[in-house]
């Protein structure tokens, strides 16, 4: 699940020591030289390539459990997050110039993002999912972009973030409102579709659904806080960052796996399945499944999308930035409908196009950073 920004409504400090109001660069009747350059509509095409990118490998996440329902969402989470962290490690040998710039602060930043946007939210999310199926969860995390976008316009941000241009709320809303009548109706198709089963337990899909919610307050504050911090340090590596973010993970997961594992044998010298057969530690059932399953969440949903959605956070401002989420609904949902091998219905391919239609208009009509230059490799 995986960062927007939130947006920055006080000046930038200068390097001079002067009140930011004062700055000569910062008044309305500057000089063509000092007025703030303004980034084209092509130059945004790399941050929205790279969020395209972020949102299609975040839509593994909604597979994990669906391919390994025996699984409890403790394990899941834990392990998938213990594969990321390990798979920090030798990259942080490539990036050990860029970690060392990181101040004790940054470092714990980091741990933060790491615990709320990592741990907490993949143990909602993967509850949610065995709880309720994947399109329920898939669709609740898909109200992100309005939440985020919404949350982004009304939040102050931190002292350094960089300042966004002013975007009035007539033109935020109507894509706003596009993206909220796709993910409103593919909900009703799929609460019509649950309604239709004569197996389906009720409460159980309203606890998956309240999960679900909590996976959004969690990604809520990740994204606006982790892109804080880029945008706040534009001369700072984004694949630098995710690598960090990996390595404040890696102690975070073990320590969760190994309490899941001794709370297991003390419960029951074993531990319970999610259907009340032994669970056998510390892989499981499908040792060789489980371990490639979450090497591969971790590598390309973890680590690399993070670190393309890094990209996509430094290069955009965060009201659009937060609408590029929809990437990882539309992702989750298609291989949603191919593990359930069934077409989507008619409503919910309406509600995929307006989603569609909502990205392309928030990327017509947002505006743009007026500083999103510094991306060292």
């Amino acid at each position: 699940m995986r960062a927007v920004a939130g947006t920055a409504v006080g000046p930038v400090p200068n390097n001079a020591g002067l009140p930011a109001c004062r700055h000569p660069q910062q008044t309305r009747r500057g000089t063509e030289a000092h007025s703030p350059p303004t980034m084209s509509r092509p130059s945004r095409l790399p941050g929205i390539l790279f969020a395209l990118a972020a949102g299609s490998m975040w839509g593994l996440v909604f597979v994990g459990p669906l391919l390994l329902p025996e699984y409890p969402a403790t394990v899941q989470s834990f392990g998938r997050y213990l594969a990321f962290g390990l798979i920090a490690l030798p990259l942080a040998w490539f990036d050990r110039a860029k970690l060392a710039q990181l101040s004790r602060a940054d470092w714990g930043e980091a741990l933060k993002l790491a615990l709320v946007g990592n741990i907490v939210y993949y143990l909602f999310l993967a509850s949610a999912i065995q709880r309720a199926g994947g399109p329920l969860p898939t669709m609740i995390i898909g109200t992100l972009p309005v939440v985020i976008a919404i949350t982004s316009k009304l939040r102050v941000a931190r002292d350094g973030a960089r300042a966004e241009a002013p975007l009035a709320w007539a033109r935020l809303l109507p894509s706003l409102g596009l993206i909220g009548a796709g993910i409103a109706l593919v909900n009703h198709v799929e609460l019509q579709h649950l309604k239709s089963d004569p197996h389906a337990d009720l409460t159980r899909y309203a606890l998956g659904g309240l999960l679900a919610a909590g996976a959004v307050v969690c990604w809520t504050w990740y994204p606006i806080r982790n892109a804080e911090w880029l945008r706040a340090h534009p001369d700072r590596s984004p694949r630098g960052w995710a690598t960090a973010q990996g390595l404040m993970t890696l102690p975070l997961a073990l320590i969760g796996y190994a309490s899941t594992w001794l709370w297991s044998l003390w419960i029951d010298n074993g531990g319970a399945a999610p259907g009340g057969a032994a669970f056998p530690m510390p892989f499981g059932p499908r040792a060789a499944d489980f371990l490639l399953l979450m090497f591969a969440i971790g590598l390309f949903a973890s680590w690399l999308g993070t670190l393309c959605w890094n990209e996509a956070s430094q290069r955009l401002p965060p009201t659009l930035a937060a609408q590029l989420i929809v990437f990882e609904t539309l992702a989750a949902l298609s291989y949603a409908f191919v593990l359930r091998q069934s077409w989507p219905q008619i409503e919910t391919l309406i509600g995929v196009a307006l989603l569609i239609a909502g990205v392309i208009w928030a990327v017509r009509t947002q505006p743009v950073e007026a500083s999103a230059d510094a991306h060292p490799n």
